[in-house]
């Protein structure tokens, strides 16, 4: 993973000084609230319902075990005993006081982390595919140019306070697992016919208010025109995206109403006026770069074969497991959604044995993923068991991977002041009511994304089933969405009809799944035979009480 240089340090301790005068400045009265906003947030401090939220940056999901301690350290230390990871591949705090904030940043300034980009119209910390370098079905490591797009995007000033929020995701892989098209800028690296590395670009995907999948704006990018062709990108969108009207000032509005092929031709005639500046980095700082993602010392000659007699622990491997291209070796996925928990949360302690587990059996590496779950890339086989144990004993050892079980959830009402109505409770009571490993392994492959408002922070128009909570007069409301996917074949979910209360809500989903149970042919998963199907069925089973 990449380590700081002296400016990189610099450049973190700075703004710790800095946002430590501008705390003094708010705390003494110098400063209002409104003055103070802008400066917090630029350094990822929110004011939330009860208390100052805190989002700590991890680029492209990647962290060592002395940054991950850190977090489970900072969990107890300065909030209430536990962290929550975000789809953004970040971990937030709930329960920050203000004036302990600048030491929290020095703390985390220690070990090469920092809240910049995670908050404000700027580009938000860059996300990536949290299998980078230990899957065997992507091009390359994406995240060396991950990771060159954080340098370039950090404190650009150009891009600070840009029309609205820019997030950006970079993949290279078929197999879409950072959901890319739904991003501002979706980057997936290539290799063209002559066998060369570079970039396709999408634009304007996102989720929110108005929902939109990134159409794809070139083909092919070479590495030696990477990030000029980014600048291009950003570029027109800051000249022309709406600074009027928040709804309207994201990326995907801008490309829809100016349409693909306009907002392509224009980005076309800045790339080229860019390419005559000379802003590119040389690709030797890209290779800089890449020597910080080089393979670990993998043993060579290692069995494959695994004790899988403990049969909880097979179902855990069956789940919660993937491949890896190094024989011998297993990516092992840590779900942070046991039965009735709080999808994404994590105590200190939990925190601090992901850790250490990190550091004794995956070369000292874990990923933060964007479904709120932990990754170790680099298990071998022979320790398998040996972490799953320890998981196990730590409560986070549930076998619920890609299943029903496995929700994405914002923090909703109980946390946010965006929130509509809450999510946490949502989460719970359908995780219990599918808590069963039988019932799980009946319906399979099942993802069930959970948004408090439409903001969308929990990927609701992502999910197979999507639940979006709403105000409606004064009552938490629950719409239910049916056919979304983030991956490859990305699409939208699609709202079923009325919306339920929390209870009905729950039902709802079951009357769903009891749909694709009835229905379903042979390896078909919920989201293919609802796409066989169409809404039709799905809705009759669901408003059937409401109806008969």
């Amino acid at each position: 993973m990449y380590k700081y240089d002296n400016y990189d340090q610099q450049m973190v301790d700075t703004r710790v000084a800095e946002f430590r005068d501008q705390v003094r400045r708010r705390l003494s009265g110098e400063l209002t609230e409104d003055q103070f906003r802008p400066l917090r947030l630029q350094n990822g401090l929110y004011l939330q319902l009860h208390a100052y939220m805190l989002r700590v940056a991890v680029p492209y999901g990647t962290l060592n075990s002395a940054q991950m301690k850190l977090l489970g350290d900072i969990a107890d230390k300065y909030d209430r005993g536990y962290g929550h990871f975000t789809t953004r591949q970040n971990i937030q705090y709930n329960w920050i006081k203000l004036e302990e904030t600048p030491d929290l940043l020095a703390e985390l300034a220690g070990v090469e982390m920092h809240a910049i980009q995670t908050s404000g119209n700027c580009i938000r910390n860059i996300s990536s595919d949290q299998y980078a370098g230990a899957a065997a079905d992507e091009v390359v490591d994406p995240r060396p140019y991950a990771e060159l797009m954080r340098q370039w995007s950090s404190f650009h000033p150009e891009f600070l306070t840009l029309p609205r929020k820019f997030k950006i995701a970079v993949i290279a892989s078929e197999t879409d697992r950072a959901a890319m098209k739904l991003h501002d800028i979706g980057v997936k690296m290539v290799r063209n016919a002559a066998g060369e590395i570079g970039a396709q670009f999408y634009a304007g995907g996102g989720m929110g208010r108005t929902p939109m999948i990134a159409p794809l704006i070139r083909e092919f990018v070479p590495l030696d025109q990477f990030i000029t062709y980014a600048e291009a990108c950003l570029r027109v969108y800051n000249r022309y995206g709406r600074r009027d009207n928040k709804y309207k000032a994201r990326i995907k509005i801008l490309v829809h109403e100016l349409g693909r092929d306009e907002y392509v031709r224009q980005v076309e005639e800045e790339f080229a006026h860019l390419l005559t500046q000379g802003i590119e980095p040389p690709l030797a700082e890209l290779e800089r770069i890449k020597a910080h993602f080089v393979d670990p010392a993998f043993e060579t000659g290692l069995s494959d074969d695994l004790d899988l007699s403990d049969p909880d622990f097979r179902l855990w491997v069956e789940r919660n497991t993937h491949a890896h291209k190094q024989p011998g070796y297993v990516i092992a996925n840590v779900s942070l959604k046991p039965v009735g928990g709080i999808p994404g949360d994590a105590s200190a302690d939990q925190i601090r044995l992901m850790a250490q587990l990190a550091r004794d059996y995956s070369f000292d590496e874990l990923r933060v993923t964007h479904a709120q779950n932990i990754v170790f890339p680099h298990v071998k086989k022979a320790d398998l068991y040996t972490v799953w144990k320890a998981l196990d004993e730590a409560g986070i050892g549930t076998a619920n991977l890609d299943t029903v079980g496995d929700i994405i959830a914002c923090p909703g009402l109980d946390y946010c002041s965006l929130a509509n109505a809450r999510s946490i409770p949502v989460a719970q009571k359908i995780s219990e009511r599918f808590g069963s490993a039988e019932k799980q392994a009946e319906i399979g492959e099942l993802k069930l994304k959970i948004s408090g408002c439409i903001n969308a922070c929990g990927h609701h128009h992502a999910g197979h089933i999507g639940i979006l909570g709403v105000d409606r007069k004064g009552v938490e409301n629950y719409q239910l969405l049916l056919g979304g996917c983030e991956g490859a074949d990305t699409s939208l979910g699609q709202i079923t009809g009325p919306g339920f209360d929390e209870n009905g809500i729950v039902d709802a989903v079951e009357k769903a799944t009891n749909v694709y149970l009835a229905q379903r042919q042979d390896g078909e998963r919920f989201l293919d035979t609802y796409r066989r199907l169409g809404m039709a069925p799905f809705k009759e089973a669901i408003y059937s009480k409401e109806t008969a």
